[in-house]
């Protein structure tokens, strides 16, 4: 009997306290903390099997940023900014994020199965890299966003897979709260208490209007 760990809360199944194998439960569990699915869980690794990971080396390749993706950035900024109760500095990012949000064309070809796509090659390319890097420079505070970043992108993963298999009945009933700081979404009636990646309460939560 071992545990396994939730990659987005890190919530804890112990198989010897639950008195039934994780490999046991079915496809439909989700974790009882922040909602992941069961593919988000992986087993406790003893501290002697944990390897640091590789550097890997960068090709300095830059290109210019999209309108779609300047908007992410400006808005991810503000909420650092409010994160540090910068109010004046935080409407000046939204300001920026609404005018490139505005600017932003149409995707083409876009789809549930091409947003998961990109957002799994974050999780197993992406992430893995910047967190190398980072490490490689011993940029601590890099290292800090891959922890909440690979969270969060984690549990958009797990609901958009569920959505996936669910269709709109997995949203029906029901509402989608983000949280402000950090960007974790959370599917249920209520806000939780806390935040499971960033610890904020309930009301930094945010629910998602406009669903319809």
């Amino acid at each position: 009997m071992g545990k396994w760990i939730c990659g987005v809360c890190g919530y804890v199944y112990d198989e010897s306290k639950e008195g039934t194998p994780f490999a046991a439960l079915p496809d439909s569990w989700v974790c009882p903390l922040c909602g992941a699915d069961k593919s988000m869980f992986a087993p406790e690794k003893r501290q002697e099997e944990t390897a640091p990971a590789a550097p890997v080396q960068l090709d300095g390749d830059f290109r210019e940023l999209s309108a779609g993706e300047l908007s992410a950035v400006c808005s991810n900024l503000a909420r650092g900014c409010e994160k540090q109760y910068q109010e004046r500095e935080a409407a000046l990012f939204r300001e920026l994020a609404d005018f490139f949000g505005a600017a932003a064309p149409a995707v083409p070809g876009a789809s549930l199965e091409a947003l998961l796509a990109r957002v799994e090659s974050d999780l197993n390319e992406g992430y893995p890299a910047l967190r190398a890097a980072a490490q490689a420079e011993g940029d601590r505070g890099t290292q800090r966003i891959c922890v909440w970043g690979e969270k969060v992108t984690g549990i958009l993963a797990s609901l958009l897979r569920r959505y996936q298999k669910e269709g709109e009945a997995f949203l029906q009933n029901t509402n989608v709260w983000v949280c402000t700081v950090c960007g974790f979404l959370f599917v249920g009636d209520e806000a939780p208490a806390l935040c499971p990646v960033c610890k904020v309460p309930a009301w930094k939560f945010e629910k998602v209007e406009g669903r319809g």
